[in-house]
């Protein structure tokens, strides 16, 4: 049986990818930075809270990864804590970049020192890429317009030195924006969903939004973490664009989100320009083609699939 420790196993990536590993056989071990006061909803609502030991891990304390790496003996590590959060990290640089780049720096040195086999993968992000004018591959060169992005990028780097250095096993899934009904509204997309849903059940209410003309590739959060098993599974540890391959703007995904329940978004949306962020990425065009052949891995759900079957969770949590 293979062990995994899943770094920030609170959020909703942690939930599906402790899902997805304990189907495969996996034992699987969690860390929250305070478990204690960890909420966790999201592996309480998957029924899987009781079934893994969660632990209190700070990235910034070296001797509690190196105790942590000894006493678990991990086969393998996926790295998703941090600041997730592109427009929150405007205001939360120095925040951002700690738990992000030199969290991630601390993880690879523990692994180095205390057991150099164990295969580590870092959740790296397309943001990373900036204004893409034709699609990115793993090839395109790193242009980042936020501190998350930055952040994102630094730690990407120390990534590829620690596995081109030490031959450590270390891998970056770089990937796009992946959406479930555990995000919360500082997402956009969570905040799009959930106010649409509360106006079609008769809410008196309004759509506020920033910059309605960004355009991202949205894909389903559960599909994501499957790609990440693969890649610490390949032959050979590579990075990987994890992505539909289909980009819209942001004002595509309001007015799509709206139509599907027959609502008209002009109605009630309204552009909030103190939303707007100091600096971003306006166009991330993405091919994910090294992960179909390599990784046989490829979205099932396009942006539209998505806004619908979350959509349809947002209206059953109403329900229930």
């Amino acid at each position: 049986m293979k062990k995994a420790i899943i770094i920030g196993i609170s959020g909703q990536d942690g939930a599906f990818l402790a899902k997805h590993l304990i189907n495969n056989g996996y034992s699987v071990i969690g860390t929250s930075r305070d478990v204690a006061n960890g909420g966790f909803c999201s592996l309480k609502k998957m029924n899987l809270f009781h079934q893994i030991p969660i632990v209190s891990l700070s990235l910034m304390d070296f001797k509690e990864i190196i105790q942590l790496l000894n006493d678990a003996e991990p086969d393998e590590i996926y790295n998703l804590s941090g600041q997730t959060s592109v427009g929150l990290s405007f205001a939360q640089p120095i925040i951002t970049m700690e738990s992000v780049a030199i969290a991630t720096v601390n993880l690879l040195e523990a692994i180095r020192f205390v057991n150099p086999g164990i295969k580590f993968y870092n959740a790296c992000s397309t943001e990373c890429f900036g204004n893409c004018l034709i699609p990115a591959t793993e090839e395109t060169g790193f242009q980042p317009n936020s501190p998350y992005a930055i952040a994102k990028s630094s730690a990407f780097w120390f990534v590829k030195h620690y596995r081109e250095s030490y031959g450590m096993f270390a891998v970056s899934g770089i990937l796009s924006n992946h959406e479930s009904e555990f995000r919360n509204e500082r997402f956009v997309t969570k905040k799009i969903l959930h106010t649409v849903a509360r106006i079609y059940l008769g809410e008196k209410i309004s759509l506020e939004v920033g910059n309605t003309e960004i355009i991202r590739d949205w894909g389903l959060a559960e599909e994501y973490c499957i790609a990440m098993n693969l890649m610490l599974n390949t032959d050979t540890p590579e990075d990987f664009i994890i992505a539909t391959g289909r980009s819209i703007s942001l004002l595509e995904f309001i007015e799509y989100s709206f139509k599907h329940l027959g609502l008209d978004y002009k109605k009630y949306t309204i552009i909030n320009k103190s939303l707007f962020r100091p600096g971003d990425a306006k166009q991330v065009l993405l091919n994910p083609e090294k992960a179909s052949s390599i990784l046989n891995w490829k979205a099932h759900s396009n942006v539209y699939n998505l806004v619908e079957i979350l959509l349809k969770r947002e209206l059953n949590n109403f329900s229930n």
